[in-house]
């Protein structure tokens, strides 16, 4: 091979190099934010509040993200890396109806706490497997769905019956 095809080689080589290297940088998921497991009640943009849930071993204040409108519920929690414990995300349907939710995009096993019109738990989906596509719901239509952490709903005791305090339910006294 002569030095100039030689040369003329090397070039190309890098060049597709510079290629692959782009192309693979470009895949990769975006770089978790150090904040990203944790949800600033004082973001207006992120329509952040606390909900307290009131279950028979004591009343437990979260906070958590309200997804009311269909892009936010359509968005969820898909992408983020991690969730605190003391936070959620509370998609509130605004009327009770039959409610189908799923784990595309989203990368922290969860528990989804079913809430009816009143603001009590009707079900709960615990551990729910990350990426799956598989619909999660229930059979009785609900006003609401609170998700957390998968192992919140065990380690607080949660159970049927119990009840969620927040500004969509203004009539529920906890």
């Amino acid at each position: 091979m002569t030095r100039y095809r030689q040369h003329r080689w090397l070039g190309l080589c890098r060049v597709l190099a510079l290629a692959v290297g782009l192309l693979l940088w470009g895949a990769l998921p975006p770089a978790a934010d150090p904040a990203e497991g944790r949800l600033a009640a004082a973001d207006p943009a992120k329509n952040a509040g606390v909900l307290i849930l009131a279950t028979q071993s004591g009343r437990f204040p979260l906070t958590v993200e309200v997804a009311d409108t269909p892009s936010a519920r359509q968005q969820g929690l898909q992408g983020r890396r991690g969730l605190a414990e003391n936070a959620g995300m509370l998609f509130d349907f605004g009327t009770p109806q039959p409610v189908a939710m799923w784990m595309l995009n989203t990368y922290i096993p969860l528990d989804m706490l079913f809430l009816d019109d009143a603001g009590r738990v009707v079900a709960i989906a615990k551990n729910t497997v990350p990426l799956s596509l598989d619909r999660i719901g229930i059979e009785d239509p609900v006003r609401a769905v609170l998700e957390v952490q998968a192992g919140v709903a065990d380690r607080l005791k949660v159970r049927a019956g119990d009840r969620v305090c927040h500004p969509i339910y203004p009539r529920n006294a906890c």
